[in-house]
Formats: structure tokens, C-alpha cells, sequence
């Protein structure tokens, strides 16, 4: 069974082709500048990287492209469409319509839509890639899955803010919780390579990265994360601010003379580490030789900081933790961060192993706790796409 994944953005077009049988990637690529000038498909399978400098004036244009080079003579990896089993799409917000991921219908678009208030740039984009996915596909099978669908599992007392119970129920304000698809695999790894099911341990999963998330997994549930009704809770971003007084944002309108609009933008894009560094959104650039220090180092102590209170909270809400797990592109590739956040935790029964965590191997399972830790302290690389593929076989059967 081959599964094709689709991550549409406003713009751009993400997707993987998996061979289920051995759950291995034979194809994927990325579809940049969609209706914009200087269109491009860059296509990787068989060794060999090949780009298409044609104009994508739409999102069904761009699925019609990637489905021609998967058959292609020259670049493809399939004979026909018909070994194309199921589409899987990564939608963002499911709001509290579903728990779980769903085989797409028109009621369930139609859902799609209507909740692309609550992520107005991303759902309308992963809508899209939909419906050109049906457009050019028709009898195939597609399936939705959330990011928020994962952390649904969040008792009430844990999802609810602290403001009218009838605008909550009136308008769904709540926490949701994004990333949810990165912490149920990397959760579920961390039970794997402890040798435990899911439901036998208490897992804090740090999806850190440009934006960045963290949960308590209890049991192979979320009960609680660190995003919320928006991306823009936690802690700082690349960009974005995370937590700050409600009232920071009425004192900067009046000094800066800024709507609400300009307002979002600056805490959305403005911020994070960028806005503490004044220099760069990008770790590698912050932490580069010879950079390190002053606003630069300041902005990522904090970040590190901020990570840390959240996995203290966290063992606190699951009375214990078994292991805490590092992924996404910073977690998994910045030994710093990761001390920062794990290296004095032995209260609760981490013993940090410093050398373990300099010496770690990339894009493998390491273990960066000493072997006799009450917590295993362990860097697991995320697989988003390969979550959307079994998600979509287990529905598309």
C-alpha cells in the first residue's frame, strides 16, 4: 500500500509518497512560489534530486505536477496513479469537531472550513491542497489528520482559560494545542525504546524549533501542552512571543499607536528570539561561533528557561515522568538547549550525561541520560508525515 502525505501551505506544497509495506519514503518534494512568480518543484526519489521551473498559477496545477513526476520515466517511482492507495492531508485545527483523524467526505470540508477562523493561515491552505488533491484524484481515498487531535484528551480543567464559561461554550475559546502529531510519535518511540506500551508511562515530549511545544503525555494521552487557542501560547518562538500579561498588548497600542492587526503581527512575527536578539528567528545564526553572547545568548538562555519551567509543571500535573524527549530541529540538533533545559533536573530524578549529549548521533535514537537514571533523558527525531500515513491506512483500508 503506498500512501501519498500532503502538507499544503498558503503558498507551498510539502508532501512524502510511503511504501507502507516497510513504511519507507520512495518520493518526496516541495512546491514553492504557488500562484507567485518563479514557481518551482523540487522532486527527490531514486538518489537523484530533479526541479521543474513551471508555473504553478494554482494548488491543483501544483498537485497535478507532483503526481507527473511521480510517474514520470525520467524522475518517477510508479507506473500509474492507480498504486496510489490514499491521500493523507495534515490539517491544522480540528477545533472540537473531531478527536481523531476522519476519511474526508463534503460534511467534513465543509467543517474544514468553517474553523478556518481559528487558523486563518493554515487551513484555508491545507482546504486547498484538498481539494486539488479530488480535483486530480477523484476515487481515491483522503484522509484528515490534525494537529490538534492529539492533545483532545485534555481534561477539561486543563483546556479551559480563565475567563466567562459562556464565551467559551459561544465562541470555542479554549486551549487546543498544535504539534500534535510530532509528540504522539516521539511519545510513542520513547515507550518503544523503553520496552513499555504507551499506556505504561508519563513522557514530556519538547517539540522545539521555530515554533515549539511542549506536552505531558500520561498514559499515551496529552493532558496538557504548552500551545493553545492559537500557536502564538507557550513559550518565546522564532518569532513569536508566547506568554506575556494581557495587558502588555493594550499599553504597546497606546504608546505605539498600533490596531489590534499590527498588534498580532508584531507578537506574531516580531518577536520570540528574534525580537530579544535583535539579530536573527534562527537558532544556528544566534549560537554561531563567535556570536554567542550578549542579546544573542540572552534570547536562548531564555528560551531554555522558559522550556524548563514547562517540563517542571509538567512532571507536577503527572505526579512523575518517565523520560523526557528532545525533538524537532532544535531539539534534536542543539546539545546547548538541551542542557539548559535537562542538565539540573536531578531532583526529579534525571542524572545528566554530558558527554552522552555532546557526542549524540543525528537523526537516530540517543539516549543523553546516564544509564542508571530514575528519568531517561532521550533525542528522538520527529516523523510528522510518517504519522499522517498511518493515520491514513488505518482509515483508508
Amino acid at each position: 500500500m503506498k500512501i501519498l502525505v500532503i502538507n499544503a501551505g498558503s503558498s507551498s506544497l510539502k508532501y512524502q509518497l510511503i511504501d507502507m509495506t516497510n513504511e519507507s519514503v520512495i518520493a518526496k518534494g516541495l512546491c514553492e512560489r504557488i500562484a507567485i512568480d518563479g514557481s518551482v518543484l523540487t522532486h527527490k526519489a531514486n538518489g537523484k534530486e530533479t526541479v521543474f521551473n513551471n508555473d504553478m498559477p494554482n494548488h491543483e496545477v501544483a498537485i497535478k505536477m507532483v503526481l507527473d513526476a511521480l510517474v514520470s520515466p525520467e524522475c518517477g517511482v510508479i507506473k500509474s496513479m492507480d498504486e496510489i492507495s490514499a491521500v493523507g492531508h495534515r490539517v491544522v485545527h480540528s477545533a472540537e469537531d473531531f478527536t481523531e483523524s476522519v476519511l474526508i467526505n463534503d460534511e467534513v470540508l465543509a467543517i474544514c472550513e468553517r474553523n478556518s477562523e481559528l487558523a486563518p493561515l493554515h487551513n484555508p491552505a491545507n482546504v486547498m491542497g484538498i481539494k486539488a488533491c479530488q480535483s486530480v484524484m477523484p476515487n481515491t481515498p483522503m484522509v484528515a489528520v490534525f494537529d490538534t487531535a492529539f492533545h483532545s484528551s485534555m481534561p477539561d480543567y486543563a483546556y479551559l482559560y480563565g475567563i466567562r464559561y459562556d464565551h467559551y461554550k459561544k465562541y470555542k475559546i479554549r486551549k487546543y494545542g498544535f504539534h500534535g502529531t510530532s509528540h504522539m510519535f516521539v511519545s510513542g518511540e520513547a515507550a518503544k525504546y523503553m520496552g513499555k506500551k504507551p499506556e505504561e508511562v508519563k513522557v514530556i515530549t519538547c517539540h522545539l524549533g521555530n515554533g515549539s511545544s511542549i506536552a505531558a503525555v500520561d498514559g499515551g494521552k496529552s493532558v496538557d501542552t504548552s500551545m493553545g487557542f492559537t500557536p502564538l501560547e507557550g513559550v518565546p518562538m522564532g518569532t513569536r512571543s508566547g506568554n506575556i500579561d494581557p495587558s502588555v498588548i493594550e499599553y504597546l497600542m497606546q504608546k505605539e499607536g498600533w490596531d489590534i492587526a499590527r498588534t498580532i503581527k508584531y507578537l506574531n512575527k516580531e518577536c520570540g528570539v528574534l525580537g530579544m536578539s535583535e539579530n536573527s528567528s534562527d537558532f544556528r545564526d544566534l549560537m554561531a561561533p563567535g556570536k554567542f553572547d550578549g542579546l544573542n545568548k540572552l534570547a536562548v538562555d531564555a528560551f531554555a528557561y522558559n522550556v524548563k519551567k514547562y517540563v517542571g509543571s509538567y512532571a507536577a500535573v503527572m505526579n512523575g515522568v518517565d523520560c523526557i524527549v528532545f525533538t524537532a530541529g532544535v531539539g534534536e540538533n542543539d546539545p546547548y538547549i538541551r542542557e539548559k533545559v535537562a542538565g539540573q533536573l536531578s531532583y526529579m530524578g534525571v542524572d545528566f550525561d554530558v558527554d552522552a549529549n555532546k557526542n549524540f548521533k543525528r537523526g537516530q535514537i540517543c539516549e543523553i541520560s546516564k544509564p542508571d537514571s530514575k528519568v531517561k533523558v532521550l533525542v528522538i527525531p520527529t516523523n510528522e508525515e510518517l504519522v499522517i500515513a498511518r493515520e491514513t491506512q488505518r482509515l483508508a483500508k
